[in-house]
């Protein structure tokens, strides 16, 4: 954060030192992250330090229970280590994608990891919402607003994170006022009372919004279409994601016990989650506000494993919360290389770019694959868990467990879907029709493309080693041990994939397979498919026709389920009541001045 800072002084002319200092910032956060990471139970508190004589160094954890202080647990150093890496894989991207896009662009995305670091680290609740609320600036400062569009995006982010942040003061106020404590070590709270009650669903409030969990969703697909692709790969994608999907598992496992009812909840809307953003996902047009509908689709998963309440589940969420930082990460790099050789985001007027950009191409393969849930990549693995978590669940006796099968029939048909969105996606961008004019078309730089493939090979690894290394040494620490139901082994799995290729490529090879002849369509000797065409998109305009398709498209666009927009009408109606006791006549305000007066008497006086 303090260099975030510097750089604030330092003239934008000279943009080569910005970017020495940021890359050596972000490397440092890192090899802390990892130093962190291998520590384990190495840590030891303050007051242990002061007894002891203990020389602090960078495995001595100098906080306690105190007024304010920073705690380290398996799930805060998982965190850390993740936003290390993907600070630092996204900072080399942005050298090249964001010159000139945003003003102070380093300085604020230095202060952003910065704060994101204090979030995760903070035990102390009046810490973490101040550094919580850091990231709502930064979260508005990295838009460019250099048009209205973006502007009115960037303002309507401000407005709903900065809503969310004051819901949550008030649940640490009812905490504070419960427990006479801040510090999220010394906080379990059962869910049963009403004030309780009141206080999970203030800072679940929180969580759903930075994470991007319906019915607090509604600015991702703005953001995401009118920001940067690196500010989207940055914040929406991977940042935001890590923070809000840990301060879920922080609410559900440490600071309240749910009950039953509160977990059909964090069920119900976990799968409308889903389905209802992967519906929205297919009929979009422009490909990052598509990616931005399926970030907030993704988020459902990790919402029902966290609400499941076992070992297994919690595991499954973090494993998918990390997999869907890689994939969707590479998804939104993707499209910033797509948008900074053709200049063009809409589906309908790209196509054909999958020989002139094969890295990026191959990047994308592997992440639509994998958000779709295709083995044997990381998406799958984690979905799988869940899958099993779901069945795990059914086993129990009240009313969420009994509905079992219908959470795992809406999670089985929101990958279904997301599958098809992404042939959609791929197609439409990579392998449809010829377009002459981008025929000059060339793979973007090095700094572009490595920090894809990179992501791309993170989702091969982490499904690959699912089993035998992620689950074991990432995430058994923080979930606790347990062992998967049934059998399931990933590199097995692997290898079978894999083996089913090669027998494919094989029988395609010898059976003669690849001779056949393809001809355009005869019309009269004109050459119909290269004067015509059918935008990819198309095919999916008849879900919009299906009666209940038509009645959720049409609200959709009428925006009855953004709660923003709900919220600005609200504020309005009653601004026009208001207005109306704005008569112009003395008498009438008389009135109006006897009757508060009145009113106030009253309150005071209970």
């Amino acid at each position: 954060m303090l260099a975030g800072i510097l750089l604030f002084f330092i003239p934008g002319r000279i943009r080569f030192v910005k970017e020495l200092i940021s890359i050596l910032a972000v490397m440092a956060a890192l090899y802390s992250s990892i130093v962190l990471f291998g520590t384990g139970d190495k840590l030891i508190s303050v007051d242990d330090a002061l007894r002891t004589g203990y020389q602090a160094h960078h495995n001595c954890l100098l906080a306690d229970h105190g007024s304010i202080c920073f705690q380290v647990d398996g799930l805060s150093r998982l965190i850390v280590l993740f936003l290390g890496i993907f600070g630092l894989l996204i900072l080399v991207y942005c050298l090249t994608y964001n010159k000139g896009r945003i003003k102070g662009f380093y300085s604020w995305y230095l202060i952003t990891l910065g704060a994101s670091y204090g979030a995760v680290l903070s035990d102390n609740l009046l810490l973490f919402i101040i550094f919580w609320g850091v990231l709502g600036i930064t979260l508005y400062k990295l838009i460019p607003g250099t048009d209205e569009a973006s502007s009115a995006a960037a303002k309507k982010t401000l407005i709903i994170i900065g809503a969310s942040d004051g819901i949550m003061i008030l649940g640490i106020a009812i905490i504070w006022k419960i427990c006479g404590t801040l510090s999220m070590a010394d906080v379990s709270l059962p869910t049963s009372g009403a004030l309780t009650a009141a206080a999970f669903l203030a800072l679940l409030t929180g969580s759903f919004t930075k994470a991007g969990a319906f019915p607090f969703h509604s600015w991702i697909p703005d953001y995401a279409q009118y920001s940067p692709a690196s500010s989207a790969a940055f914040l929406p994608a991977s940042l935001d994601k890590l923070l809000g999907i840990y301060f879920l598992a922080r609410i559900t496992t440490d600071l309240f016990i749910l009950t039953d009812p509160w977990r059909m909840l964090l069920l119900s809307l976990g799968v409308i989650t889903i389905v209802a953003a992967v519906l929205m996902a297919l009929v979009q047009h422009n490909c990052r506000r598509l990616l931005g509908f399926h970030a907030v689709s993704q988020v459902g998963y990790m919402v029902l494993g966290f609400s499941l309440g076992s070992m297994l589940g919690v595991a499954a969420g973090l494993f998918h919360m990390l997999n869907n930082v890689i994939y969707k990460s590479g998804l939104f790099l993707t499209a910033g290389n797509v948008e900074f050789r053709t200049g063009k985001e809409d589906i309908d007027e790209l196509g054909d770019l999958s020989r002139s950009m094969p890295l990026t191409f191959f990047g994308a393969i592997v992440f639509a694959l994998s958000i779709s849930g295709i083995p044997p990549l990381n998406g799958f693995a984690s979905k799988w868990m869940i899958y099993q978590a779901i069945i795990d669940f059914g086993s129990g006796s009240g009313l969420p467990n009994k509905l079992w099968i219908l959470w795992l029939g809406l999670a089985v048909f929101g990958s279904a879907l997301t599958l098809a969105s992404f042939i959609k996606f791929i197609g439409g961008i990579f392998l449809s029709g010829k377009k002459q004019e981008f025929a000059q078309v060339r793979e973007v730089p090095v700094l572009m493309w490595a920090p894809l493939i990179l992501l791309a090979l993170g989702c091969l690894l982490f499904g690959i080693f699912a089993t035998g290394i992620i689950l074991p040494r990432l995430l058994m620490p923080v979930s606790g041990v347990f062992v998967p139901a049934g059998f399931w082994n990933s590199s097995l799995v692997s290898v079978l994939v894999l083996i089913s290729v090669l027998l494919g490529i094989c029988l395609y090879l010898i059976t003669g397979m690849k001779k056949f002849r393809t001809e355009d369509s005869f019309i009269g000797g004109e050459k119909l498919y290269e004067t015509t065409g059918y935008p990819v998109s198309g095919f999916y305009h008849t879900l919009k026709e299906f009666r209940l398709m038509a009645w959720f498209y049409q609200k959709a666009e009428e925006r009855w389920f953004d709660v923003y927009e709900l919220s600005k009408r609200f504020t309005l109606w009653l601004s026009s009541l208001a207005s109306r006791a704005h008569s112009g006549i003395l008498p009438h305000y008389t009135v109006w001045i006897i009757a508060g007066l009145i009113i106030l008497l009253m309150i005071m006086n209970t």
